[in-house]
């Protein structure tokens, strides 16, 4: 559990609290000092009841562009827009108090120029309360990362799969597989760290690859499909509930199954109401009671 407080001295972890504590975010500097230390725990959240119950449990929500898949069943993230990763994040802002929120750019959103990417992430701040945004891409993406963080907008990387040139790149496969794509990957996330982001998701990389990376670059690597060697991890929450069943990539692991539990509520709530067993006297107002 990790628990975020002022005015005890205190930093992360469970019982981190005292007498007279005000809950606050994580933030991007205590985030960024992470680097080699405690690995950051990171999972997605979109809506404003998921970020309740994971809040406190992480140090940082995600409110990634995946939920164009797990969310309104698209076949890529390509569809979603400013507007929907904005109504995602002021949910999540609202219902979390401690992990700190970062909300990704959309495609289309920012690779225009960096005038255009700095237009996209002000309305994001603005609008939503979150503490950073993220970006897909990495030396072409360089100038813009530079050009939003000297302008005050904090900025998480992206690097190695990024789903949002899954045409491009030809699928979903893992990255890094030859020399050539291996040293490419390395480059990108060492430009990204050195225009000034203060952290980088690696994904879908080989496992070497992700460890010589974050040995390599001076600011917190976050895996997702890469190794255990990185600064922290990041995965959807509906993967590891068991609540999203389009697909099963090979770096998910299933720590519920949730998705059974709803359908068989589903199915004894229909099977009562059919029989009209439910709703029953503690469900309904001024029962008529039944005398002998």
């Amino acid at each position: 559990m990790s628990v975020h407080v002022s005015g005890t001295g205190a930093g992360t972890g469970a019982g981190a609290s005292g007498e007279g504590a005000v809950l606050k975010r994580l933030s991007i500097p205590e985030f960024s000092a992470r680097k080699g230390q405690e690995p950051l725990v990171c999972l997605t959240a979109y809506t404003f009841p998921m970020a309740q119950r994971l809040d406190g449990h992480v140090d940082l929500l995600m409110v990634g562009d995946s939920l164009g898949m797990v969310l309104y069943g698209f076949d890529t993230t390509l569809p979603v827009t400013l507007d929907m990763m904005i109504q995602h994040g002021a949910a999540v802002c609202r219902g979390s108090k401690t992990a700190m929120v970062v909300v990704d750019m959309p495609f289309g959103a920012y690779q225009e120029s960096p005038e255009q990417a700095f237009r996209s992430a002000a309305r994001i701040m603005k609008e939503t309360g979150c503490q950073a945004v993220k970006l897909e891409g990495g030396r072409e993406m360089a100038e813009t990362v530079s050009f939003l963080v000297r302008r005050g907008i904090p900025v998480m990387g992206h690097v190695g799969l990024t789903p949002q040139s899954v045409n491009t790149l030809g699928g979903y496969r893992a990255r890094g597989r030859g020399d050539q794509e291996a040293a490419g990957i390395m480059a990108d996330a060492i430009a990204i760290a050195e225009a000034g982001a203060f952290s980088v998701v690696l994904e879908g990389v080989m496992e070497q690859i992700a460890q010589a990376v974050t040995a390599r670059v001076s600011v917190p690597v976050i895996g997702i499909g890469a190794s255990a060697a990185c600064d922290g991890q990041v995965l959807v929450a509906e993967d590891i509930l068991g609540l999203f069943s389009a697909f099963k990539p090979r770096f998910v692991k299933r720590y519920a199954e949730l998705g059974n539990d709803i359908e068989e509520a589903a199915e004894r709530y229909a099977r009562e109401v059919r029989a009209r067993s439910f709703p029953g006297p503690d469900n309904v107002f001024g029962a008529i009671k039944k005398h002998g």
